[in-house]
């Protein structure tokens, strides 16, 4: 099968990875982008553990209120650098985990990661955590949260 730019862009759009890490992995499994979506989620976990000994120097803390301020969380993500923590993905990845400490209130940053993620219940927080790690280039972390209740 021959692998077309639509092709590599669709699962680009599904998993963040670059164009030339889409195409080989499309190579591979003859353009099932199922199978190719499964081979880059793989790379980034691996990705993501090679990258977890890198100093984290840099992050923010976001911020999230829920049921009209009855609910509120910060949670402090950590990355290496200040140019990563203004990125949109790096963000978005704090806004959602924020979310995921409101609704499912979880004991530690441990049990956080391992929980089902609310929008997706076929990922966890980790695998987020791992997609961001992939599409920045850089270890990236929940490093603690808090939340607050009325």
């Amino acid at each position: 099968m021959q692998i077309t730019i639509t092709t590599i862009k669709e699962l680009r759009d599904l998993t963040g990875a670059g164009v030339a890490d889409c195409r080989k992995a499309l190579e591979e499994v003859c353009g099932d982008i199922k199978k190719a979506q499964e081979i880059l989620i793989r790379e980034a976990s691996v990705k993501a553990v090679k990258k977890s000994e890198r100093e984290i120097k840099n992050g923010l803390v976001i911020s999230y209120l829920h049921q009209g301020g009855k609910i509120g969380v910060l949670v402090k993500m950590g990355c290496e650098t200040d140019f990563v923590a203004k990125t949109n993905d790096f963000m978005d990845l704090g806004k959602e985990v924020a979310m995921q400490v409101a609704a499912m209130d979880p004991s530690d940053v441990a049990d956080l990661l391992d929980q089902d993620y609310i929008r997706d219940s076929s990922k966890k927080i980790k695998d987020l955590v791992n997609d961001v790690i992939a599409k920045t280039g850089e270890n990236c972390s929940v490093v603690e949260f808090s939340r607050f209740c009325i």
